[in-house]
This record gives structure tokens, sequence and C-alpha cells, in this order.
């Protein structure tokens, strides 16, 4: 079974490695931090979990980022601490810089919300491929709206099918044309009044919260994990999608053991296509 790092012991990698281990789909997961003593008692409190929620995955904890050699999936989270926080800037190349050598092969999936720039610098200089490295921070934002639109109808989120697309915060854009509730298109569903409030309170939704943002980056560990033919929601490179050749946007992907497999462009009316441009000019 696979073995997933987590480079930061935080709030969305405890999170994180949690809802991996719950999951029970890969063997290890490894929890990677500066601070060894918060990072080994998440570990350790998420072993004590498993006969209780039935799991088995090993959950271990390191100081060291060497210790990605060898592993399968790399997710790039948050630091733990009182100076804890997503990598930015600088400090995010140097991390990224360190890893990419580390793991030639296995996909690197940045689980924060800011990490829009690292995945667009690090594709851009060479450093990892666009299809090794992504992110899967706009899974959250979907999640959220089929969340929303779940309430509306009185039902479950797994009811429904939506995917974003764009750049935050202002720039995403639902793909309301080709959204199902039940199987039914969601206008047959929702007024267009209701579509029109929910599309206005997107934006307010980002950034996603760490417990969010660690169901979504497992969405997408667990696609990568089993090869799922399902479509999430996440930031890749552009390369040739919406006519561009540069920047960054988020799309619905299909993932597989090596990574990116395919981007799919959502089905948007001519008016949701108009914004989906213009977000990405902006941008």
């Amino acid at each position: 079974m696979l073995k997933v790092v987590i480079i930061g012991a935080g709030d969305l990698g405890g999170a994180l490695a949690f809802t991996l281990a719950r999951h029970d789909r890969v063997g290890e997961v490894r929890l990677v931090d500066a601070q060894a003593g918060i990072a080994a008692g998440k570990a350790l409190d998420i072993l004590q979990s498993g006969p209780i929620e039935r799991f088995g995955t090993r959950v271990t904890a390191s100081d060291d980022v060497g210790d990605v050699v060898g592993s399968d999936l790399v997710v790039i989270a948050d630091r733990a601490g009182a100076a804890g926080g997503e990598w930015t800037g600088d400090e995010a190349v140097a991390l990224l810089d360190r890893l990419a050598p580390l793991v030639p092969r296995a996909p690197i999936v940045c689980a924060g919300a800011a990490a829009a720039p690292l995945i667009e610098q690090g594709v851009s200089a060479g450093t990892v491929r666009r299809d090794r490295l992504f992110g899967s921070a706009p899974e959250a934002l979907a999640a959220s709206v089929r969340a929303m639109v779940a309430l509306e109808i009185n039902g479950s989120p797994d009811e429904v099918s939506l995917a974003v697309a764009g750049v935050p915060p202002a720039g995403f854009v639902v793909g309301w044309s080709d959204a199902t509730i039940g199987g039914a298109n969601v206008a047959r569903v929702l007024t267009p009044p209701t579509l029109a409030r929910l599309t206005a309170l997107v934006p307010r939704l980002w950034p996603p919260g760490p417990v969010a943002l660690a169901s979504a980056a497992a969405r997408v560990a667990d696609a990568i994990a089993v090869g799922s033919r399902r479509q999430v929601s996440c930031f890749v490179v552009l390369d040739g999608e919406l006519g561009a050749r540069r920047g960054l946007a988020a799309l619905s992907v299909r993932l597989g053991p090596r990574g990116l497999e395919a981007v799919a462009l959502p089905a948007l009316s001519a008016h949701e296509r108009t914004q989906l441009d213009n977000a990405i000019v902006a941008e």
C-alpha cells in the first residue's frame, strides 16, 4: 500500500493525517515537521484512535524532510507551533527545491489555500513537471458549494455534482450549466434567483478552513491511491487549456498513481465561459 508523507503537522497537516488514516486506503502516513514533539504527539493520538475508528494505517512522525525518500505521495500542508502556517514566498520555493530531487516520480500535492504561487513557480521554473505538482484547495471550495446546494434542497451533498474553475478569490466560476442534483440539471431544481444568490456567496467561501482543506487533500490522495476516474477540482498550471500556456487556474482533473492524468474543462454557458476567460486574463 502507498506511503504518504505530509510536510507540516499544523492544523491542516494533522487533520489530513487523521482523515487519511481513517479512510484506511494507504499503508503509512508520516507527519514531518521541525516541531518533532508536536508531530509525534499528533501521530500517537491518531494511532490510538485506530481501534475505535477501525483503521490499520500506520502513522509515524519525523523532523527530517529527507524522509520523503521512497514515498508514493508528498503533501505540503502547514507548519506546527507558534510560527506555523503555510509555506509562502522564498521559504516555500526553498522547500520545493529540496523536495523535488528526493521524490523524482511521486506526485506533490499542495494542500493549502495559499499554494497557487508556489505551484505556478515550481512548474514554470522546471523544478517539478505540472503532472506531478498541483493543488487540492479548489476541491474544498467545490465541496462547500455542494453543501450550500444541499441545504437549499434539504438533501445531502452526495446528491450534488458540480465543478469550480478559475482563480481565487473572486475569479472562481461555478459550472452551474453542467451541475446536477440527483441526476437532474440544477436549473430544474433551483430557481434563477437562488442560483444568483449562491453564486454571490462563492467568493466568501475562500479561503477554506483547515478541516475543509484536509478533506479535499484526502479526496485527492484517495484518487491517486486507487486510480479513481472521478474528477476533482485542483489548481493546475495551464498548458493550452483556456487558450493559455502560462498561469494557473482551478480546473477539473483526473488523477492516478503518477499524478495528473487529464484536465477537463467544465461545460459552461457563454456567460460563465466569459467570466472564466476574464478571470484567467486578469490573473
